[in-house]
């Protein structure tokens, strides 16, 4: 269990949709957002569906580093709270693709065997979705193949090859495009992920709920539509999915100025997180760029839901809407920093005391963000984009002042007096 991770305020900083414009978001990722009501719920939510829709999005693909990989929407996602989190709404992710699944086989069960789990994956040819509302499950059943497990998830992160030589014949998969969505406790997590130095720790999403559901609110009924909201963004998805698969490879690019802005966050945010937590958290920044860039391309793969003639005005490229690329943005920002508090506690489980948890400053973060000197314009800009509301980035200003760590040269201008540790 998960406690004491965050102060309310912190906490409150943590969570992703609070602290963007849903407006934004595609109209399907809305109507489905609707029908959460807690921030908790509401991150779940958006996340799962996100992680479910990666799942059904074919022929999409963009290119990334020196080589140039091809990388496809896939994302894994293990969603971490304690018992009574309302972690169930993430069920309503598998909602939306069981109608692809009835025409087309690609929910793959979590509680199956390692082989019966590969031969699924070689079947549907290396497409797949897994959905466990309960760590447990999957936990349980692999505990005698985990490594298996961890290996082929780890490789399917990336689309390397999955090869197996224990069954009658040998077998290979190619480019493997597996999405995955599970929930459950720590414990759980952390017997899929038993080390930061496991290489799946950074390949997988995570988010931490640190709540509890009120006791009313697990007897509020839900709104009478609430079936035929999912059911509508399921019939788009379904749509989507179809005109998707029968057409040619398209590749997703971000405009120069993103791919700039994506640059300059690894070269100064993220950094900081490193030397907060220390060299073993490098990899988890590095991978965030891909993350950030396949939440971008689903953001702006569902816009095509609004448009599906669309489509077929793209012959070879899509690229990436500024409002898509931004919201991608912050919620890796948000991400992140879940991932850092995962990082703590799988490392404080190392050692022989219990694991404890430093919370991050968010406020170090932005302050080191900024340049040496800079208006007010500039600290609330740097905090929307950090998911930092006005409020709390002026409220931070002005401690700021108070210790000295800034000078306010005139009106609106400020300038830092204090080297950023």
């Amino acid at each position: 269990m998960i406690q004491n991770l965050n102060s309310s305020e912190e906490q409150a900083n943590l969570h992703i949709v609070q602290n963007m414009d849903v407006n934004n978001l595609p109209e399907l990722m809305q109507s489905v957002l609707s029908l959460a009501h807690t921030p908790a719920e509401k991150d779940m939510l958006l996340m799962s569906a996100l992680t479910a829709c990666s799942g059904v999005l074919p022929n999409l693909y963009f290119k990334y580093g020196v080589g140039a990989k091809r990388y496809y929407p896939n994302l894994q996602l293990f969603i971490v709270g304690s018992a009574a989190c309302g972690k169930g709404i993430a069920n309503l992710a598998l909602e939306l693709v069981k109608p692809i699944h009835e025409k087309m086989p690609l929910i793959i069960p979590g509680d199956a065997t390692y082989p019966a789990f590969y031969q699924t994956l070689a079947k549907q040819k290396g497409r797949g979705y897994i959905h466990e509302s309960e760590g447990s499950v999957i936990t349980d059943i692999w505990r005698s193949s985990t490594a298996n497990y961890n290996t082929a998830l780890r490789k399917a992160a990336e689309h390397e090859t999955i090869s197996r030589a224990r069954c009658k014949e040998a077998s290979v998969i190619e480019n493997p495009q597996l999405s995955m969505v599970l929930t459950g406790t720590f414990s759980q997590y952390h017997a899929l992920v038993p080390s930061i130095e496991n290489g799946y720790f950074s390949r997988l999403l995570t988010l931490i709920v640190d709540e509890h559901q009120a006791f009313n609110s697990q007897y509020v009924q839900p709104s009478e539509n609430s079936g035929d909201v999912i059911k509508a963004a399921a019939e788009q998805l379904y749509h989507l999915y179809e005109k998707l698969l029968f057409a040619k490879p398209r590749e997703f690019c971000l405009t120069p100025d993103q791919r700039t802005r994506l640059g300059h966050h690894l070269e100064t945010a993220y950094p900081t997180l490193i030397r907060m937590l220390g060299e073993d958290f490098h990899s988890v920044v590095l991978r965030m760029a891909v993350h950030i860039e396949r939440i971008a391309m689903i953001l702006s793969a569902l816009r095509l839901t609004e448009e599906p003639c669309m489509i077929s005005n793209f012959k070879f490229m899509i690229e990436c809407a500024d409002a898509d690329y931004q919201t991608a943005e912050m919620i890796g920002n948000k991400l992140i920093l879940h991932m850092a508090q995962a990082y703590q506690l799988v490392k404080g489980t190392e050692k022989i005391e219990a694991p404890k948890v430093k919370p991050l400053d968010q406020k170090q973060i932005l302050l080191s963000l900024l340049p040496e000197e800079f208006e007010s314009k500039m600290l609330v800009d740097e905090a929307q984009l950090q998911g930092i509301s006005r409020r709390t980035a002026f409220n931070w200003s002005e401690e700021w002042q108070e210790h000295g760590v800034i000078l306010k040269i005139r009106h609106g201008v400020f300038k830092k007096q204090l080297a950023v540790v």
